[in-house]
């Protein structure tokens, strides 16, 4: 180790710091998702299949937005570990701006085209009339949801542990309060049934999405204080910049073609899973969501990861990039182990808390076990995942996505449905997927060609 790596080095403290900070911020979106899932589960089979085929392609919208957040994160934290906070800023800045760019076009487009979705993903029928109209309120809340994700990004670059959490909670608490009562009704308020589901959404994001805009201006005024009291230094604005609006879409690029392979397979697997009746999608939505939460649990890690690995590359500091990455792949394992043995031990008690159906209870089984299985292999590949997107590798990340995607899981996913084998399928080959890109960044990690330096 080179004297400047000791000294860069952020040790085990500081990786689990930014990693537990990181998890409350993650866990409150699948936490609040648990909560309107199981709300909405006690209206019967019908709304929550309604709410498995909305919420699948709403969540498309939070997926393939996430280059705002990955992108930025790593661009963000070069220009920190470098020591320039009002670059790192400002690409928080150019991802802001197109957040809201495309959040308008997502509105427009969703409303129009969610009785479309709902029909092709829901297979028609009562299934699709509920997650229509669920979708139609909930897509209002896509501004501030690709909001938040710039700003996750922008604040995970400068290693800012605090803002999120008090962000992130302030919206989703206030969300998983009003979700029962707008979906059961209380007092003066009447029952929404499943479209109270996706009011609470849409609140969820705007809080979270004005938020994260007053941090910027907030942000913008620090700066320009502590500019006058040095006399001198650059600025930081908060209009569009065109030139560093290009540069995210250059990395977005490729971040969003991985995002779309992921929610390919993810859409088909919802589709196929709604044409095995509505306790197969109702079982595959519990189990997904539970998927999702761990996923993000997981993700804790690969986001430290991306921070730390993104300023240590910034500042040339390359075997402290390694050694973060060693660190996050044995801490994802650890928990990933933790993880398989609690869902195994409780799976005879968690489904119920879910839904009281016993058509529904009796198909999770055929998706839990392998959902057991997976997690501490999926704690390996986030892990370095984490360490590859730090370090700006989005465009190898995206060939071993399409390809495990193009080549394991999507042709699961309708053979199950040509043979019938239902939602034992569908997880086998998620389980493929998962195989293949731990294969593929394992040996990535391992060679030279992902640890460039400089901003």
């Amino acid at each position: 180790m080179t004297a400047r790596d000791a000294a860069l080095d952020p040790g085990p403290r500081r990786v689990l710091a930014l990693a537990s900070s990181a998890l409350v911020v993650l866990v409150a979106e699948p936490l609040y998702l648990l909560v309107d899932t199981a709300v909405v589960g006690h209206l019967g089979a019908v709304p929550l299949a309604g709410l498995a085929v909305g919420g699948v392609v709403l969540a498309q919208v939070a997926s393939l937005g996430t280059f705002l957040a990955y992108g930025t994160t790593a661009r963000a934290a070069r220009h920190h570990g470098a020591g320039d906070r009002p670059a790192a800023v400002a690409e928080g800045v150019a991802a802001t701006w197109i957040a809201l760019l495309v959040g308008a076009l997502v509105v427009f487009a969703g409303w129009i085209a969610a009785p479309w979705l709902a029909g092709l993903l829901g297979g028609g029928g009562a299934v699709a009339d509920a997650a229509t109209g669920w979708l139609r309120i909930a897509v209002w809340g896509a501004p501030g949801i690709l909001v938040a994700l710039a700003g996750h990004g922008w604040m995970r670059g400068v290693q800012d542990t605090r803002r999120p959490i008090v962000v992130v909670l302030a919206g989703n608490g206030l969300s998983a309060i009003t979700c029962p009562v707008l979906v059961y009704g209380a007092g003066p308020v009447p029952a929404l049934g499943l479209e109270g589901s996706a009011w609470a959404n849409v609140g969820a994001q705007a809080v979270v999405g004005v938020l994260f805009l007053v941090a910027l201006a907030r942000e913008r005024m620090r700066h320009d204080a502590e500019r006058s009291c040095r006399a001198g230094g650059g600025t930081l604005s908060l209009r569009p910049s065109m030139v560093d609006m290009r540069a995210q879409f250059g990395l977005g690029r490729d971040l969003l073609v991985r995002s779309a392979a992921f929610q390919a397979c993810f859409l088909s697997a919802t589709a196929v899973a709604a044409r095995f009746g509505a306790p197969s999608v109702a079982a595959h939505q519990i189990v997904l969501q539970l998927w999702t939460f761990m996923v993000t649990v997981l993700d804790a890690l690969a986001i430290a990861a991306q921070s730390l690995v993104g300023a240590a590359l910034g500042a040339a500091a390359v075997g402290t990039a390694r050694r973060v990455s060693s660190r996050v792949t044995r801490y994802g394992l650890v928990l990933g182990c933790f993880a398989g043995v609690v869902f195994a031990a409780t799976a005879g008690v968690l489904p119920g808390v879910f839904t009281p159906d016993p058509a529904v209870r009796d198909v999770v089984p055929q998706a839990w076990w392998f959902f057991v299985a997976l997690q501490p292999l999926a704690a390996y590949v986030f892990a370095l995942d984490g360490v590859l997107l730090g370090a700006g590798d989005a465009a190898y990340l995206r060939r071993i996505t399409v390809g495990s995607a193009l080549g394991a899981f999507l042709p699961m996913i309708w053979l199950s449905l040509v043979l019938g084998w239902g939602l034992a399928g569908i997880w086998a080959g998620l389980s493929l997927f998962i195989a293949a890109r731990a294969v593929a960044v394992g040996l990535r990690v391992r060679g030279e060609g992902w640890a460039v330096t400089g901003t």
